[in-house]
């Protein structure tokens, strides 16, 4: 994986002879291996690692339950995805575990949305390549989204719940935490703050204090770096940053031969911003360009039915978007695509029925088109 990294890093794209989709794939691959892999995704697999492993997924699922409170329920699915850090396949085995073992309708299909669409990850990268608005809009609508539809699946099914006799009571005990939530939080936020002092972008203005801030970003990076280094030291035992080191290695080896895919294949269709890949931007703005109700909810329906691997929405969207796609539309993508796919829905069908499944669909789909009409509204 280094060997690749590194491939990828020094390409010498300049020096190849031809202009074509090809030249664009490459050049997508070196930009995205300078700029977003050593300061961006490798902090951000530390983060996932440690959140998989100091976090327990039954801390988490023991709130679905139907003797939970109902508002406490809702609240932990819908945050649920900044723990899990999964994919729209991934979650289903959990979906369905907590469903069979009583959890109600409402808080899991919660669980369900937001399992792969709080993605940490994908959070972090949509941020950083595609901007803070998307980014920012995209964390919003994820949580909202996972309420809303628990909720409403609950009321639409109420009759059936109660018939179901949701008693299910998730019985996994308490566990004790080998350390405080204080010293838990204070590790996790000195982890994002190298994250984000990391990637400080050069503001416009030279003076002021977001450029101060700008000019010592190094330091600050250096000094939450020295402060998770302290307190691994003094913190954690030899088998706690074992595991962890080992979980953010399983995060990288799983995402980033498909993040590389995903980068290859969103250059060599669509280019990069401003550049023609195969798929010429008049087409791509025809059918997803400016806000409208059509290319909103196109972009919702092909994105549910399309299948993203973790993080690789958003090399296809940046290309998308540099070919013409509106903000709307790309936001109406990126609350559908990476929580539902065929597959998914396949899956989803088989533990709750094709009545649930198809109102859950069209639950996704007309939110995340209204949303994206909404957002392009907002920005521009």
């Amino acid at each position: 994986m280094f060997a690749a990294f590194a491939a990828c890093f020094y390409l010498p794209v300049e020096l190849l002879p031809f202009r074509n989709p090809v030249f664009e794939a490459l050049a997508l691959v070196q930009w995205y291996a300078r700029e977003h892999v050593l300061l961006c995704l490798v902090p951000a697999f530390f983060i996932a690692g440690a959140i998989s492993v100091f976090v327990s997924q039954a801390s988490v699922i023991k709130y679905f339950g139907a003797k939970a409170k109902k508002i406490l329920a809702y609240s932990v699915a819908s945050v649920s995805g900044t723990i899990l850090a999964v994919c729209s396949c991934t979650v289903l085995p959990l979906f369905s575990g907590i469903y069979k073992r009583g959890a109600g309708l409402g808080p899991a299909t919660a669980f369900l949305y937001s399992g792969p669409a709080i993605n940490v990850l994908a959070i972090i990268m949509t941020a950083r390549i595609l901007g803070w608005e998307l980014g920012l809009a995209r964390a919003i609508g994820a949580v909202i989204f996972s309420v809303v539809i628990g909720v409403l699946m609950h009321l639409i099914f109420i009759k059936e719940e109660r018939a179901r006799h949701a008693a299910g009571n998730f019985s996994l005990g308490e566990e004790k935490e080998p350390r405080s939530l204080f010293k838990n939080s204070l590790y996790f936020a000195a982890m994002v703050g190298f994250l984000v002092f990391a990637n400080w972008a050069k503001p416009q203005n030279n003076t002021g204090f977001w450029a101060f801030i700008y000019s010592i970003k190094w330091y600050l990076s250096a000094g939450f770096l020295l402060l998770i280094g302290i307190m691994l030291v003094r913190w954690f035992r030899k088998n706690e940053i074992t595991d962890w080191v080992s979980a953010s290695w399983g995060f990288a080896k799983q995402i980033m031969p498909l993040l590389l895919v995903g980068v290859v294949v969103a250059g060599l269709l669509l280019g990069r911003p401003g550049q023609e890949g195969f798929i010429p931007s008049w087409i791509i703005e025809k059918a997803v360009g400016g806000n409208s109700l059509l290319s909103n909810f196109f972009a919702s329906i092909v994105g549910a039915f399309m299948y993203f691997a973790t993080l690789t929405e958003v090399p296809i969207l940046q290309g998308l978007i540099g070919a013409g796609m509106g903000k709307g539309p790309a936001l109406a993508l990126l609350l559908a695509g990476p929580a539902l796919s065929l597959p998914n829905m396949l899956v989803i069908r088989g533990v709750i029925g094709t009545k649930k499944t198809v109102v859950y669909v069209g639950l996704v789909v007309v939110m995340a088109t209204f949303s994206g009409i909404l957002f392009g509204m907002i920005i521009n």
